[in-house]
């Protein structure tokens, strides 16, 4: 799409996408409300760009209670009224960074960012300093290099950062994250937004943590092979989830021994709309390497290898259960 475009979107339609957003994730698929969805969908080029931007943070989306979400919108039995959905956007504003300034509406700081890339897109970014970086999916960056340092600020998403000898006067290479910095020792690392934290993965050389870019000693240092998740108090090993860091640099999503329902979460990150897993296949496991220029293969190769049916109520809403109960 784009930029102007993108700047250009009507704030009443992306408020209607976000209300989409959240009916979609709280209550229950059904052909009707898929039927009106994809009419609204069609009605208007800007409801698609809209949506699209909306989709691109659904993550943000499933920080919001669950209890919360179903009982403000789906506990009556009632569409989304403007009150209630208001106040839900004032809880999604707190969960993904949305801002509202009069009838001025920014979904994202990404959305301005320097560099990015759109829902399923990989992109490498050659720095002028010889740097090279790669924006995983929905990912944003901006840049800010003086005499005194190189600063890459992460917006959203994840990038893999490959550090070039400084052409200039071997300048710092830092790293900013919505949790802390991290200093560059000549190194090739994984840098990931979650909602629990930061997650760095370390592949070639040593990276730094500080709580903050003047911090005189850092808070822990990274050698090949270490990974640590972390937040602006605390730091620690991340839970092994299956999941291959470095996979989708190649254009794969590989998986050990994943749990279903957090391997769908990883492969939604890579398409528009939402893709539900019910909770009574969560806990089956998917091993395997999956191209991620094809989810809808993805999600058919799953469902052969699994007892599980792949239930498509529009190509934005899918949902994941149980074979028996398709």
């Amino acid at each position: 799409m784009p930029d102007s475009e993108q700047h250009s979107l009507d704030p009443h339609r992306v408020e209607q996408a976000i209300q989409w957003m959240i009916t979609l994730r709280f209550n229950t698929a059904d052909d009707a409300n898929a039927a009106v969805f994809e009419r609204w969908l069609a009605s208007d080029p800007q409801n698609a760009c809209a949506w699209e931007r909306v989709a691109a943070m659904s993550d943000d989306f499933s920080q919001l209670p669950a209890q919360l979400g179903r009982r403000t919108l789906d506990g009556a039995r009632r569409r989304i009224g403007r009150r209630e959905s208001l106040k839900l956007l004032g809880l999604c504003a707190g969960a993904a960074g949305l801002t509202w300034l009069g009838r001025d509406y920014t979904p994202l700081p990404g959305l301005l960012a320097e560099y990015r890339t759109t829902l399923g897109e990989r992109r490498w970014v050659d720095l002028h300093d010889g740097s090279r970086i790669q924006l995983n999916s929905a990912s944003a960056i901006d840049t800010a290099f003086d005499v005194h340092r190189r600063l890459v600020q992460l917006r959203q998403g994840e990038i893999l950062i490959n550090t070039g000898p400084d052409r200039d006067t071997a300048r710092p290479f830092w790293v900013q994250t919505h949790n802390g910095y991290l200093r560059a020792l000549g190194t090739h690392f994984v840098v990931r937004e979650e909602p629990q934290g930061t997650l760095l993965a370390v592949r070639q050389g040593r990276v730094a943590v500080f709580a903050n870019d003047s911090a005189s000693h850092p808070r822990q240092i990274l050698n090949p092979g270490e990974a640590v998740l972390f937040t602006a108090g605390s730091i620690r090993t991340p839970v092994p989830s299956g999941l291959d860091p470095w996979a989708w640099s190649d254009g794969v999503i590989s998986a050990h021994n994943m749990r279903l329902d957090a391997f769908l979460a990883e492969l939604g990150r890579y398409r528009n709309g939402l893709l539900r897993c019910s909770e009574a296949v969560a806990g089956l496991r998917v091993s395997g390497t999956y191209q991620l220029d094809d989810t809808d293969q993805v999600l058919n190769l799953v469902a052969r290898t699994l007892p599980v049916s792949v239930t498509y109520r529009s190509r934005y809403w899918v949902t994941v259960a149980p074979r028996d109960a398709a």
